[in-house]
């Protein structure tokens, strides 16, 4: 059944469907968005490294134009946590969109989008009762920083190495992934904005906020795109002591994390630690775009209440069918966090046991491969493996896969993984 299958290869990888497509690409799209042959070629060694265009997901499985049917590994960048086109999901969206489609933001609301943010004031950590809406993860950043000044009267950021915190004009500055995707656009960006080594030292933490001009301390509670990286025992806790000591805001950015990712529906909970404010998204939406800022009636406070035309806001604020679906999300985020935590262990242990060491926790996990993790990315997308390197040195190979992942698909993909590396 379509979603629990292996891999089925019924062409070379990329077919020719998938390359036509790709030049059609070409011809319309900006260049700097997808990776195409030349370029990536030239960066690979190798003579062919389109991408593969997608035509179908369901559950753990993707179907490109050409019919081969691949293994999600990446739940599309986080989001399948549910698995691709859940039913659940599905079904609500297809109600939804029978009554309404779009209501009007800050202006009307719908009944979906107040239903959605009583439900995620119930599922938040404590006292996170407040929420912004967005469509994606920069958005809720955007508003975290916005929040931030508005508490404390304060500009400045600190955020930490290795961070990916989005990439819109707001978010970029904030992002230590890598300094090219700030460079060229430096001279508009944030001026304050300072980064510390992930899991740095109090002492450098209390020194880079000594200047009393830091409003919002950022952080990653286990880092993603940054190489899969769990912090120190306690480093977290700590953190957000020092910060709140300094005056400043402490915002977890758990739009990776959250939803049951880490095998606890969200890291803070992990630990210990309730921030002021929770920025999630990816999962929420189960394929939707839908993202929220949720912070603390103290500090949301600081915005103050709208005098008619709202301080912050967008057209799609709260669209409908993202709440609905968002809805569906949270009512299953039980059994989420428990299979997340289960299929978590289950891949753990497969890929332990055949030699490669693993960090990482519940579903959101690296391989450590050092420098080969761009180029088994590559074959094992010709096996039929979706998966992406991570790390600011592409160093690990992450997998995030959707929590339906099933004990065959594990096993099929550790088998292919050791074939790969032994290749010369």
């Amino acid at each position: 059944m379509l979603g629990t299958l292996l891999p089925d290869l019924r062409t070379p990888v990329p077919g020719a469907a998938s390359r036509a497509a790709v030049d059609v690409l070409a011809r319309h799209e900006c260049p700097a968005i997808t990776a195409r042959r030349a370029r990536r070629a030239a960066a690979l060694g190798t003579a062919d490294t389109d991408p593969i265009v997608w035509d179908e997901a369901v559950g753990a499985n993707v179907v490109d134009v050409d019919g081969n049917v691949f293994v999600d590994l990446t739940a599309g960048f986080g989001v399948a946590t549910l698995g691709h086109r859940d039913p659940e999901v599905v079904a609500a969206v297809r109600a939804q969109q029978d009554r309404l489609l779009h209501a009007m933001g800050d202006a009307f609301p719908d009944r979906t989008r107040i239903a959605l943010l009583e439900a995620l004031a119930a599922a938040a950590p404590g006292g996170l009762g407040h929420a912004i809406l967005g469509l994606s993860g920069a958005d809720t950043i955007d508003a975290a920083v916005k929040t931030a000044l508005l508490a404390t009267g304060r500009t400045g950021v600190l955020t930490f190495g290795g961070g990916y915190h989005g990439l819109s004009l707001g978010t970029t500055p904030l992002q230590a992934y890598k300094a090219a995707f700030a460079e060229p656009f430096r001279a508009i960006l944030h001026p304050d904005v300072r980064h510390l080594p992930y899991g740095a030292p109090m002492a450098d933490v209390r020194e880079a906020l000594a200047g009393g001009d830091i409003g919002l301390v950022l952080v990653e509670p286990v880092q993603a795109r940054g190489g899969c990286r769990v912090p120190p025992d306690g480093w977290l806790a700590e953190l957000a002591a020092v910060g709140r000591a300094a005056g400043a805001v402490f915002a977890l950015d758990e739009i990776y994390t959250g939803f049951g990712r880490t095998g606890a529906p969200f890291a803070a909970a992990v630990a210990g630690v309730v921030p002021d404010l929770l920025c999630v998204g990816k999962a929420l939406g189960g394929g939707f775009p839908v993202s929220a800022c949720l912070g603390s009636a103290e500090v949301m406070g600081a915005w103050g209440a709208s005098a008619g035309e709202a301080l912050h806001t967008q057209t799609f604020l709260g669209h409908p069918p993202g709440c609905a679906a968002g809805l569906v999300t949270l009512r299953r985020l039980p059994d989420t966090t428990a299979r997340c935590a289960e299929r978590g262990q289950a891949l753990r242990a497969a890929v332990e046991a055949a030699g490669f060491p693993v960090r990482g926790v519940g579903l959101l996990l690296g391989v450590e491969l050092g420098g080969r993790s761009l180029l088994a990315s590559r074959r094992l997308l010709e096996r039929g493996w979706i998966v992406l390197p991570a790390g600011m040195q592409a160093e690990v190979l992450s997998l995030t896969p959707p929590c339906v992942i099933t004990d065959a698909q594990i096993a099929a993909f550790v088998a292919d993984l050791v074939a790969v590396l032994e290749q010369p």
